[in-house]
């Protein structure tokens, strides 16, 4: 996980435990203070006659441990060095009492001594080494103090009261040695999850500030793409606004792409005519690779137009073909690019109403009073390299008036959706259109949108999506 990859310095996991502990640790100085005052009077009634040294002893410890608490500042100690002086104070002065006392004073003053060692372990939180301070000068005070002071024998002294004491002790440090470990565990990893939380808020910043400035990028470079187009006014001009085109890019730079270009040819034999040149193109994959592909597409295609040796589709597809595979390939000697095209492409003799069509793996419909012809392509796509590469093949066909003619990529036939998430498939695409080919072109491109968006519903665009339709 991230948080066991994020390391806290130890100073800084410390100072946070002593801030979450601070407010309990005054309140247990000022317990220490006051209560280690009041419990003079169990001692009046247990030894009165050592009344005045004993509260001598407790007013002693208590005043000095104010005096630190009171300028701490100036000696530049917190809190917890406080609460521990009051800790140690104790401790020696219980070490003193127990020194003056007899077996069964000793036996009564075990549960103060203990006491002490309970609110330790309840109330403070420190670490291992200062509990081990307290422990070690609780035992050597009564060393010392046992040995100037006491008239009971080290058997009498440890089984009255000492041996239990110590007993509690070492298990109040051991509970409170391992709350502050739970302690600073927890803490350790609250800041590691903080840590890592700020880590990924930061990396989400720059990630969204890069893709902001690619999806910028994107959506200059779709600005140049549709500038490459052929624009709306020049396709109103030459389709008499008798023409649709449902073009949908999967992202914001699209593969597929549409060209259409006026030209009169250059035969070497008979009379120049003058046609319109129509293609839909499928460049390989979609976004940013299918559009470097469809710029390319439409360079190769305008400069095959005003190439003299070219006057048909084929002849066109031809050129096409050996320009991409050229363009791809030249700079590698070991490996072929295996990136391409399909396309329709149809030159219309608008006097004669006479159709040539060529195509790499897309094919054209024509519907002529709701029955669908499908002109072939060749299976054989712009860009790939084979075993043999072949001439594209020239389809002719007459037109009539009210035909109408389209061009495509699988972009509609392809996508998912319906009830059962299928692909809509080729028949479906073709009884869509078909069944509104007797509708103006308007409202073919509405049916067409309508159809798809529902199809899609909720789920994704699987590919970018062009049709082209025109009406004789």
């Amino acid at each position: 996980m991230l948080t066991d990859e994020i390391t806290i310095p130890q100073h800084v996991v410390k100072q946070h435990v002593y801030e979450s502990s601070e407010r309990a640790h005054y309140i247990a100085f000022w317990i220490g203070v006051v209560f280690n005052i009041l419990w003079f009077i169990s001692d009046y009634f247990i030894l009165p006659s050592y009344r005045v040294p004993f509260l001598g002893f407790r007013l002693g410890v208590s005043l000095l441990s104010f005096v630190i608490y009171s300028f701490r500042k100036q000696l530049k100690i917190d809190i917890y060095s406080c609460v521990f002086v009051i800790a140690v104070g104790i401790a020696i002065q219980n070490a003193y009492m127990w020194s003056v006392m007899d077996i069964s004073h000793v036996q009564m003053h075990t549960f103060a001594y203990i006491a002490l060692f309970i609110g330790v372990g309840m109330l403070v939180l420190w670490d291992f080494k200062l509990l081990l301070y307290l422990l070690f000068i609780s035992i050597i005070s009564n060393v010392v103090f046992f040995v100037v002071n006491s008239s009971l024998s080290l058997g009498q002294f440890l089984t009255n009261g000492a041996f239990l004491t110590l007993s509690v002790a070492v298990f109040c440090m051991y509970l409170a040695a391992n709350r502050y470990r739970l302690i600073y565990n927890d803490i350790k990893s609250r800041l590691a999850l903080e840590k890592s939380k700020k880590m990924i808020e930061f990396q989400k910043e720059q990630v969204d500030s890069k893709n902001d400035e690619i999806i910028s990028s994107l959506r200059y470079a779709k600005r140049l793409q549709e500038a490459l187009l052929p624009p709306k006014t020049l396709l109103d001009n030459l389709f008499n606004h008798n023409y649709f085109i449902f073009y949908k890019p999967r992202d914001i730079v699209s593969g597929d792409f549409y060209w259409v270009r006026k030209i009169i040819t250059t035969p070497k034999k008979g009379e120049s005519r003058e046609y319109m040149l129509i293609a839909v193109a499928d460049c390989t994959g979609h976004g940013v690779p299918g559009a470097f592909m469809s710029l390319l597409g439409l360079s190769f295609l305008d400069q095959s137009a005003i190439e003299e040796d070219i006057n048909s589709p084929a002849e066109a597809l031809d050129f096409l073909n050996q320009k991409i595979i050229k363009t791809l390939n030249k700079s590698y000697e070991d490996e072929q690019i295996r990136d391409g095209m399909d396309i329709s492409l149809i030159a219309i003799d608008v006097e004669n109403k006479q159709l040539a069509f060529s195509g790499a793996n897309n094919p054209v419909y024509i519907i002529r009073n709701k029955n669908l012809e499908i002109l072939k392509p060749d299976k054989q796509a712009i860009g790939h390299l084979n075993n043999e590469i072949l001439p594209y093949s020239n389809t002719i066909r007459q037109l009539q008036e009210n035909d109408c003619v389209y061009l495509f990529s699988d972009g509609y036939a392809d996508q998912f959706g319906g009830p059962k998430g299928k692909k809509l498939m080729r028949k479906m695409f073709e009884k869509i259109l078909i069944e509104t080919s007797d509708k103006t072109m308007s409202e073919q491109l509405l049916n067409l949108e309508t159809k798809f968006n529902h199809w899609k519903d909720k789920l994704e665009q699987v590919d970018d999506v062009c049709v082209l339709g025109i009406r004789i």
